[in-house]
């Protein structure tokens, strides 16, 4: 399948405005320092749609084959390293001393890699959570980084969907290589039904968290633990709203670059 590349001119600020708009029609994103580069499918955006959802921002696209995408990928994939607690690299990449979890991810179309804001605050954030014999939902797993570290934490069971195809894959390929046994990889868009858990992890959008308020609330055991991320400091206040509506207590938070990730606990 042929992707299209779309190269936008932006500072860091527009870059996460960007990130936002498109992260729902997007299959992936690459920053860079004066602007990000987001992938789609081929025929998932069209030029109207992206002069609609960008405006005020300089953009150009180009056609590119699968192969190069991967090259791409490998060329500008780089470690990232969560304090001590953990460390994300590619295959192709030395191992990283010095921390007490090394994941091993090759990202390839897939969103989840640590080194956006959000994902490297959800696994800093799931440090502070016991993992242990827990059962673990994570929705919107893009690579599987977070359900493989879930596992690693001594989750027993894993439960991690995605509505894109790619990402099954990749997130499939990720965990074999990082010797997950009890994580599922699942192909679905709506969440699982008459099935509970102990922690809940979403790394998605405010809209997509909105609307799932309910059904996460309903998925999660009494004083079951939840973290969210894919948002902006700007939506903090309509997802406390939101979520403390649904059955929830708001927990932790924390902030990088714009970004935050919110923790709450289920009530009992």
């Amino acid at each position: 399948m042929n992707h299209l590349q779309v190269k936008i001119q932006a500072d860091e600020a527009g870059q996460e405005q960007v990130i936002a708009r498109l992260s729902e029609l997007a299959s992936g994103f690459e920053q860079q320092e004066d602007c990000i580069l987001a992938y789609f499918e081929e025929g998932a955006i069209s030029a109207e749609q992206l002069a609609e959802l960008l405006p005020e921002f300089s953009h150009s696209t180009e056609l590119l084959g699968e192969r190069n995408w991967n090259a791409e990928w490998e060329k500008n994939f780089t470690p990232v390293i969560v304090e001590d607690f953990v460390a994300i690299r590619a295959h192709f990449h030395e191992p990283v001393e010095g921390v007490q979890h090394e994941l091993v991810i090759t990202p390839k179309m897939s969103f989840g890699t640590g080194h956006h804001a959000t994902t490297w605050q959800m696994m800093q954030q799931m440090r502070a959570i016991d993992f242990s014999g827990k059962r673990v939902f994570d929705f919107g797993t893009g690579t599987g980084v977070l359900a493989i570290l879930a596992e690693k934490l001594g989750a027993t069971e894993v439960l991690a969907i995605d509505n894109d195809a790619w990402s099954l894959e990749n997130a499939q390929e990720n965990c074999e290589r990082n010797g997950c046994t009890a994580t599922t990889i699942a192909l679905a868009a709506e969440l699982p039904p008459a099935q509970t858990f102990d922690v809940i992890l979403a790394n998605i959008n405010r809209n997509v968290l909105l609307h799932f308020a309910g059904q996460l609330a309903a998925l999660l055991h009494p004083g079951g633990r939840l973290l969210l991320s894919g948002l902006l400091t700007s939506d903090q206040d309509v997802i406390d709203q939101a979520y403390t509506k649904a059955g929830f207590l708001p927990l932790t938070s924390s902030e990088k670059g714009n970004w935050i990730c919110l923790g709450y606990v289920k009530k009992f």
